[in-house]
């Protein structure tokens, strides 16, 4: 078969009935939309599940496809890259409470027939893993080879692997920490005030209006000064004005830096819904892996004999390196074969979206060291 036939993007759902979460509460119907890359052996031993961020989508790689956004690690999938789509089987969900198909507050109640909006309830990233573990279940995908994600990707790719340790043979979390720390929850939390506060919000019930376009536009704002660094934004425009010719004490007068962040908030209004915005930043502040499980190290006994790979960043000021070095290093301690490595970069929190030469070659070699 070609290349260009082994790279082809398939997509599919399925539905779950009755999922119980870690609330407590049922969900009485999820659905998971999906793509895969590749074709799944016939021992199934080549399936690789890679988990997205915050606002990705489940469209790895390829063109764009309308209304789906994505492609954000085309880089590294196809045949001869890292995800070779001649070796491996690459799935990828839409994470629960996302809005690109998946079953979310957008999605309709059964109960009432309208959607959900706030009463959907508060989910988890174990939620979100236990969910796509039922899918590839009834997809007929019992064991992976490899689950890897980046930022609140990596952390859904840790609970399959702490959840589900008789199922996943090598974990890999990227720009990713064990457990949320207070500074997170702090930046999440403002970012949740700028939608709950926007008159348009109406208590989460705008549907089916734009909802709060300002309110998501500034939250968004804030979420990518902590996506990239101070020697990103120096570098890249330090005190630039947009129009050179304006006076920088007029009002309509703006730094370049200003301008960027103003497009990324319209940017993220085009695409991403409000009500998802709120629930998966909350997902991420829920997320600690000792939760009903003991300390780190007893986390950590069940990879014991494991491959697991932490990479973090340099110029992180989201999710530090050291938050990241700490899962490497508890893993290492409850007998796993822990590696950390460190992507040397200027750009931030998003530096696994951007520096794919070095991710390239850290996934290539720990794929070799584990024989995956």
């Amino acid at each position: 078969m070609s290349d260009e036939a082994e790279f082809e993007e398939s997509l599919g759902h399925v539905t779950i009935e009755n999922v119980v979460l870690d609330s407590g509460k049922i969900l009485p119907l999820v659905e998971q939309r999906y793509a895969t890359y590749g074709h799944l052996a016939a021992d199934g031993s080549n399936a690789v599940l890679i988990c997205h961020a915050l606002t990705g989508s489940h469209h790895l790689a390829g063109p764009d496809v309308p209304g789906l956004p994505g492609g954000w690690l085309g880089p590294l999938i196809g045949p001869g890259r890292a995800f070779d789509t001649n070796r491996f089987c690459i799935i990828c969900f839409n994470n629960m409470c996302s809005p690109y198909g998946s079953t979310s507050p957008m999605s309709i109640n059964p109960e009432t027939g309208r959607p959900w909006g706030m009463s959907f309830p508060v989910i988890t990233p174990r939620d979100i893993a236990r969910v796509q573990r039922l899918a590839l279940g009834s997809m007929g995908i019992e064991r992976l080879a490899l689950v890897l994600g980046g930022s609140l990707g990596g952390m859904i790719s840790l609970e399959h692997a702490l959840s589900f340790p008789e199922l996943v043979g090598c974990c890999c979390v990227i720009a990713a920490p064990a457990r949320l720390y207070p500074q997170a929850i702090a930046y999440n939390e403002v970012q949740r005030q700028a939608i709950l506060s926007d008159p348009d919000w109406k208590g989460g019930d705008y549907y089916p209006g734009p909802g709060p376009s300002k309110g998501l536009a500034t939250a968004r704002m804030l979420a990518m000064i902590t996506y990239r660094s101070e020697q990103s934004f120096a570098g890249r425009w330090m005190r630039g004005m947009t129009d050179s010719g304006q006076s920088s004490h007029e009002w309509g007068a703006k730094f370049k830096v200003e301008t960027y962040l103003e497009h990324h908030g319209n940017e993220l209004v085009s695409r991403f819904d409000a009500n998802c915005y709120l629930y998966t930043t909350r997902a991420m502040d829920l997320h600690d892996v000792t939760v009903g499980r003991g300390s780190l190290e007893d986390v950590f006994s069940r990879l014991k004999g494991k491959g697991i790979l932490a990479v973090g960043i340099s110029s992180d000021i989201l999710f530090p390196s050291w938050q990241v070095m700490e899962t490497a290093r508890y893993a290492g301690k409850a007998g796993a074969r822990a590696l950390y490595e460190e992507i040397e970069s200027d750009n931030g929190h998003d530096s696994f979206l951007i520096d794919f030469d070095q991710m390239d070659e850290i996934l290539r070699f720990f794929i070799k060291e584990e024989s995956i």
